[in-house]
């Protein structure tokens, strides 16, 4: 059983995060320019010495992510790959979020406009960004500065480096809201220490920046009140060599370890339960542990689950499951195809359920369908898993001319 036992340890295991992700080539750049963006301002571009920073500008909006602003992201990346004056790219977002994820409300609204189509276009030109990112030629930072959600941590851990804060709230709360962890979270989740994936796939629950650098989800951690000092050496840098970057990072970059309450201190709790082959297993499990310790710990972790959509759940567990023995691309292609599934309606209507009682009109009263785990069948979560049909291709990315570094 894989374990976490080395979390408390120190140093050692901080150094794991910039492992897990090993460096790829440089190649160099030249000066800057200016970008005017046309999708209303979403996204705006500063330019440095041989840095180009894309900046998330929604902060009304958490810089959730829409299909136009996705896209805006992908053609500016594409660009920069293929420019010799650029040589590394760093990510952030403006206002108390870095990206809180998919903006659910206007998938939302697309569904009852008849837009299906539109939504299927969000997905897609979303997991070819994760898939572009993962398989960057050039040095990628993204500052993790504030709320870091679903697959707006997509479009940031498959980068060569993620810095967290002390400001940073990460999460997948997506079985909350009747959907699934996507954005490649299957394959980033599927492999941190122990369950602790499936954990936090099925929970929902949220790490902080120390707990990111300690599991390996990012690769530094700094000071909220050092950000500005770290990015302006960033930008002034005139080299495209990773091991140069990685030292300007450290530099700036604070040891810390989790405090005594983080949730990776019950790694070996979260192990003996979510260590099962099924939900069921799983609750059943947290419901022994509830019922013989008195840790709280159990009785929300087990809250939890009865609050997320029990289809959901066993998708979910299942995709995490699927994911540690698949690559970044083949993860990608499976959640291409329970996302265009889910938003289909053809097994359930939970996403466009759990989006109206939680962000729409907020009564937390979902109507989940089917109502319990117990009333899921296996057939309905194959279907979930199953091509989407001729009308639907599957998933393309460039594979053969490609090569993530996952």
């Amino acid at each position: 059983m894989r374990r976490l036992r080395v979390i408390l340890h120190g140093k050692k295991f901080l150094n794991a995060g910039v492992g897990f992700f090993p460096h790829r080539r440089g190649l160099c750049a030249l000066p800057s320019f200016a970008v005017n963006d046309e999708v209303h301002n979403q996204v705006c571009v500063e330019g440095g010495a041989k840095s180009r920073t894309v900046i998330l500008d929604r902060p009304s909006y958490l810089n959730a992510l829409t299909t136009p602003l996705v896209a805006k992201l992908k053609k500016l990346y594409e660009s920069w790959e293929d420019n010799p004056d650029v040589g590394l790219v760093l990510m952030k977002g403006s206002g108390r979020a870095f990206c809180s994820g998919a903006d659910a409300v206007y998938l939302f609204a697309l569904h009852n406009e008849g837009k299906d189509e539109e939504c299927k276009t969000f997905f897609e030109t979303l997991y070819k960004l994760v898939y572009l990112q993962g398989t960057y030629l050039k040095p990628h930072v993204a500052f993790l500065d504030g709320i870091t959600m679903g697959c707006g941590a997509g479009i940031a851990i498959p980068g060569m480096f993620r810095v967290a804060t002390d400001k940073t709230v990460f999460g997948t709360p997506e079985t909350q809201l009747g959907f699934h962890p996507d954005a490649g979270a299957s394959f980033y989740l599927s492999h941190l220490p122990g369950y602790l994936g499936e954990y936090l796939a099925l929970t929902g629950d949220k790490l902080n920046g120390v707990e990111m650098i300690a599991c390996g989800l990012a690769t530094h951690y700094v000071l909220n009140a050092r950000f500005p000092w770290i990015e302006e050496r960033l930008t002034k840098l005139t080299t495209d060599d990773p091991t140069v970057i990685e030292h300007s990072l450290a530099q700036y970059g604070d040891l810390v370890y989790p405090s005594n309450t983080s949730v990776l201190r019950k790694i070996e709790i979260i192990d003996k339960c979510f260590s099962y082959d099924t939900v069921e297993e799983i609750a059943d499990a947290l419901e022994r542990e509830a019922s013989s310790s008195s840790d709280d710990w159990c009785k929300t972790a087990l809250r939890k689950l009865k609050d997320a959509s029990p289809l959901s759940l066993k998708v979910a567990l299942q995709s995490i499951q699927d994911g540690r023995f698949q690559s970044l691309d083949q993860c990608l292609a499976r959640e291409y195809r329970i996302s265009l599934n889910m938003i289909s309606g053809k097994v359930s209507n939970d996403f466009y359920e759990g989006v109206r009682a939680r962000l729409v009109e907020k009564d937390f009263a979902p109507k989940w369908d089917p109502p319990s785990l117990g009333e899921v069948s296996t057939d309905m979560v194959k279907c979930c898993f199953s091509s989407t049909g001729e009308f639907t291709p599957e998933l393309e990315l460039p594979v053969a001319t490609r090569e993530p570094y996952f």
